[in-house]
């Protein structure tokens, strides 16, 4: 990659705040018309001699470093008072760079779910398909009309280690049907399959892709080092209009860049509320009591915070060969596995370490619930407002010990492990995103709120009782679950729902989906920040452009999400234009 060039003017026509997902996307869109100038400020480094980011199993080492931006949650009641680390990728490419590199995009009704005009299930499926290359392999069946054959993003089916096939034969046996490339095609609320990944040839794709290497191009400026304070408001015949932005640099260093047409935020769900909230732009009282003065009175910023939570579910083997324990853990593995990376981009640090995916439903799992039963609903849908064309969670098994940092008890001396993970989708409960100061230096006050609604722990409870029953009765599984990981849990043996309950509330954490901080939304929408077009309300050529626009969350992980949200506001602005 070329070398990070320093500001070359004091305007552009174009000022995109993060170079994140979609970020990228949306910068590199832009480019596509040599006579835009487009300046990309991002907080953290160039990510191009990050070699963490590039190999994929390396992701985690991304965490509490300077490449992450360190936030943690405040204390939860639903969930103990934990707090709970949301990690996120600061650096060119963001979290595309640290999250768990999987293409599941959800099911379409998730996005006709948000009403809104542009935004339907086909219209954002294309989207999303239109940012990918995708690489077939001969064992695997893939939806090849669904998918993308001509963006920078490089995907590819994941070959799944042994504990991974056992698990796919459990679920079949247990009454979810495969569907192989299901995560692809947006029809299937029931059943498992392979969710294809942003990784090719042992390397992660990131959407750092789209503005480096063979697309970058010399009308973009990427700024990095650059932490965005604000948006500059300028009072002008037309109202209200985004005229620039000013930064902080590492060093302390302040500066301010002029902008033509637009200035598109895109720091993701936590950072863009509090860009917008700097500048001026959020509920009145609450800026106020900051000293902040207020340019436009919109209370919906900040608010609506989603996220998927998830749990992992440790399980023991005493079977050799089935988990990638061995090439981690034990003896010099991790040292012949980096060293199998490092000469030939294969093994198991060439892919991300998890196995087979499944979604489901829990009508008939429920129905006897009087907490499930009595819950209002509208017509046609469930308790967490869900069609019976949407999934209620999702399972998957991970091919080895692992997932967020916390979980430490490796199983060395030739021991094996792996989890059945427990993803609810649609939760009740929402949270916030405010400010601590306004300092751009200071993390934001972020409070998830897990669990918080009662039906999200019936919920999650039940999907953990669920995963289990299907380790412990499935045909593939049945016979080498040795007992609960680490040895002195017993999970295992749980049957009744309510057992699963404290183990929820003690183990909940993210999925690193956090959205919805930003919403889209109607104009009579009390918590709607932007229009159908991304355009904030009350300001002139200012977009907000990330998973923090999501009315809601889709079933599903939210980076194909993301790069859709990107692929389709580029559209947007060149419509403008």
């Amino acid at each position: 990659m070329a070398a990070i060039r320093e500001l070359e003017t004091d305007i552009y026509d174009y000022i995109v705040c993060g170079g994140g997902t979609a970020g990228c996307v949306i910068a590199g869109r832009l480019a596509e018309d040599l006579n835009a100038t487009v300046l990309v400020l991002e907080a953290g480094q160039d990510s191009a001699d990050l070699e963490n980011v590039h190999m994929p199993g390396g992701w985690s080492n991304n965490f509490d470093s300077v490449t992450d931006w360190n936030i943690i949650t405040e204390p939860m009641q639903g969930v103990n008072n934990r707090q709970v680390k949301c990690s996120r990728g600061r650096f060119l490419g963001g979290c595309s760079g640290v999250n768990g590199t999987l293409c599941i995009r959800g099911v379409k009704q998730d996005y006709d779910d948000w009403e809104m005009q542009g935004w339907s299930g086909d219209e954002m499926f294309k989207y999303m398909a239109k940012a990918e290359t995708f690489h077939g392999k001969d064992w695997f069946q893939a939806s090849k009309k669904d998918h993308g054959y001509n963006g920078p993003l490089h995907t590819e089916p994941h070959e799944l280690a042994p504990i991974s096939e056992l698990v796919k034969q459990s679920l079949i046996d247990q009454g979810i049907p495969l569907h192989e490339d299901m995560f692809t095609t947006g029809e299937t609320p029931l059943g498992c399959g392979n969710a294809t990944r942003t990784v090719h040839q042992g390397l992660r794709s990131t959407a750092a892709d789209f503005i480096t290497q063979g697309y970058r191009r010399d009308n973009i400026t990427i700024k990095t080092g650059a932490t965005v304070n604000k948006v500059v408001l300028s009072d002008t015949s037309e109202g209200l209009r985004a005229s620039g932005v000013s930064f902080i640099l590492e060093n302390g260093e302040t500066g301010t860049v002029k902008v033509r047409k637009e200035v598109i935020v895109s720091a993701g769900a936590y950072c863009s509320p509090t860009i917008l909230l700097r500048s001026g732009i959020g509920a009145k009282s609450e800026l106020e009591k900051l000293g902040i003065s207020c340019k436009v009175d919109t209370p919906g910023v900040g608010k609506n915070l989603m996220d998927h939570v998830l749990a992992f579910v440790f399980y023991e083997t005493e079977r050799e060969g089935l988990t990638n324990d061995y090439l981690a853990y034990h003896g010099d593995g991790l040292a012949s596995s980096y060293k199998l990376w490092k000469d030939q981009k294969t093994g198991v640090l060439s892919t991300f370490p998890f196995g087979t995916f499944a979604y489901t439903r829990l009508d008939e799992r429920l129905k006897d619930d009087p907490l499930w039963t009595n819950s209002p609903r509208r017509a046609g849908r469930d308790p967490m407002d869900l069609t019976s064309k949407q999934p209620n969670l999702e399972f998957w098994n991970t091919e080895l010990y692992g997932g967020p940092k916390q979980y430490t008890d490796f199983p060395i001396n030739k021991k094996h492990a792996f989890a059945m993970c427990t993803l609810l989708f649609n939760a009740k409960s929402r949270g916030t995103v405010s400010l601590k100061s306004a300092d751009p230096m200071d993390s934001p006050i972020v409070d998830h709120n897990y669990l918080a609604d009662p039906l999200d722990l019936l919920a999650l409870s039940e999907g953990c009782r669920y995963a289990n029953e299907i380790l412990l009765k499935g045909k593939g599984t049945k016979d080498i679950v040795k007992g609960s990981w680490p040895p002195e849990l017993t999970h295992h043996t749980y049957t009744a729902r309510e057992q699963w309950v404290p183990y929820v509330k003690q183990h909940a954490t993210t999925c690193y989906h956090a959205g919805g901080t930003c919403k889209m939304g109607k104009a009579d929408d009390p918590l709607a920040v932007l229009d159908e077009k991304l355009r904030v309300r009350g300001v002139k050529g200012l977009r907000v452009a990330d998973v923090s626009v999501m009315p809601v969350l889709n079933s599903g992980h939210t980076q194909m999400p993301a790069y859709g949200i990107g692929e389709k506001a580029a559209d947007l602005i060149k419509a403008d234009a």
